[in-house]
């Protein structure tokens, strides 16, 4: 047994398993199936669950530090009490008022976002968003931090990540990956647009296709399910339960294709934790940028490969009769397309990383109090214009694009680019990576993913993780080597 020594804090923290086991269900429900009218009905229970699980880690507070320090810990008890300290650190250190105050302001934030960006107005959104980031700045005033107060917040997601390595991590990508999109324009082999972009798909066709993307990554019937959602997500609810979901709008079947193959590597992951972690703290992702480098991982360097288009083209071909004009080096360019895009999810895998970047800069300044809420639409505008070459015509297509911020989710966005950082990672360090794609020996892609990351789960913090994995922590370089070699050894 891994937590022999701590027993006591094992079965104290099943209620709060219970609790988020049973939320987990309630959420999933509420995207998919739940009838729109139960909608207030549902906000309200969940509420409910969420201060009950606010007031089982507040009772754990004294348990916990019972076991500070304790002698002969194994790893997974060391581990345990990190991971229930962090969580515990938030509800002790923040006053419950401005929990409660923040929880009020981004429910009445979110539906005035969603208005203000469907008619591009900043004005509109722009109180509330003054609110939450007055209200971040007082949280991270309260957690403490080093140096910066964005520290306090990035830690929240990314456990010991820095504006120190954020500085670093954008200052090698943004020149390397500047050139890199000039010269891939410059070959012109991977086009700006394609004309399968356009063309419309029946969805009981791309179901299908879907269906045998599933089979293909060997996704688990017994433990594993999809669903369709307006926004593609994917939940644990335990590890013999994930669950995701994807959606069809129609038109460029690739989105919802990548969507199907993204949220199916965040599943994997939790698919592949220990199952002797099941019930305690350690039964999730080490980090939010470790689990998007999973999905990144599967979404791009597999997904996106020469060696996977091949594999999947004869789906395709059998499912989707516009397909018939087209080869597989097609294909190939059609699901590569390079181009800058005013929009983060439309962006390929040369352009992400500025729009990261830009939001991270955004994020910092503000947190420092260097710019203020109302100069955002003209410095978000000037940074697209820096980084990529165009401007947002509105705000809808500009500052507004994400829902984050209207969640309060304020040092989210670098984890993005963390996730494509450790992918890089991934791929420099596995060797047979291409042969096992050609074959479709996806077992063995798991199996090792298994090892060097899944399996601990939250055991280890995210950099000592990636240094037992890869012998570095997050190292962009690998990223821009596997970024030159496939856009421009062509």
């Amino acid at each position: 047994m891994p937590f022999e020594n701590i027993k006591e804090l094992v079965e104290e923290y099943k209620k709060i398993w219970s609790l988020n086991y049973a939320l987990s269900l309630m959420s999933w429900d509420r995207e998919t199936y739940m009838p729109p009218a139960d909608a207030s009905v549902r906000g309200e229970v969940t509420g409910v669950f969420s201060e009950l699980i606010k007031e089982e880690y507040l009772k754990l507070n004294n348990l916990v530090q019972k076991y500070e320090g304790k002698e002969n810990l194994s790893d997974e008890e060391k581990g345990f009490i990190r991971v229930l300290n962090r969580e515990i650190k938030y509800y002790v250190k923040v006053p419950i008022e401005i929990i409660k105050e923040l929880d009020k302001i981004i429910s009445e934030a979110l539906i005035v976002w969603r208005n203000a960006k469907n008619e591009g107005n900043f004005g509109k959104f722009k109180p509330y968003l003054e609110k939450i980031v007055d209200l971040e700045r007082k949280i991270a005033e309260y957690l403490g931090y080093e140096k910066h107060p964005y520290n306090a917040l990035l830690d929240l997601y990314e456990e010991g990540f820095t504006v120190d390595d954020g500085d670093r991590i954008f200052n090698i990508l943004l020149p390397n990956l500047k050139d890199i999109l000039n010269k891939v324009r410059e070959k012109g082999y991977y086009p700006a647009s394609h004309p399968l972009e356009s063309v419309e798909y029946e969805i009981k066709d791309m179901e299908k296709v879907n269906r045998e993307i599933l089979k293909l990554l060997k996704m688990p019937e017994d433990s594993f399910r999809m669903d369709v959602s307006a926004h593609p997500f994917t939940i644990r609810i335990s590890g013999s339960d994930v669950r995701i979901t994807t959606r069809y709008e129609g038109k460029d079947f690739k989105e919802t294709i990548y969507s199907v193959v993204h949220e199916s590597g965040h599943a994997i992951y939790e698919l592949l934790i220990d199952k002797s972690l099941e019930m305690t703290p350690l039964a999730q992702g080490a980090s939010t940028g470790i689990h998007e480098s999973q999905s990144r991982f599967w979404e791009n360097i597999i997904g996106r490969s020469k060696e996977f288009i091949h594999l999947v083209f004869p789906i395709l071909k059998n499912n989707l009769s516009f397909l018939k004009d087209y080869d597989e080096e097609e294909l190939h360019k059609y699901v590569n397309t390079v181009r800058p895009s005013l929009t983060r999810v439309d962006a390929d895998e040369v352009t992400y990383n500025f729009h990261i970047a830009l939001r991270y800069e955004i994020e910092k300044k503000l947190l420092n109090e260097d710019i203020k809420v109302e100069e955002l639409p003209e410095i978000w505008n000037d940074f697209m214009e820096k980084y990529l070459g165009i401007r947002p015509k509105n705000d809808g297509e500009g500052i507004l694009q994400d829902i984050h911020w209207s969640q309060g989710s304020i040092g989210y966005f670098p984890t993005y680019t963390l996730g494509n950082v450790v992918a890089g990672m991934i791929y420099s360090s596995y060797k047979n990576l291409k042969d096992d794609i050609s074959q479709g020996n996806f077992d063995n892609v798991k199996s090792w993913l298994r090892e060097k990351i899944c399996k601990y789960g939250a055991t280890y913090s995210p950099k000592e993780l990636l240094i037992r994995a890869f012998g570095k922590t997050y190292d962009p370089n690998d990223l821009l080597k596997y970024l030159r070699e496939k856009y421009l050894s062509i």
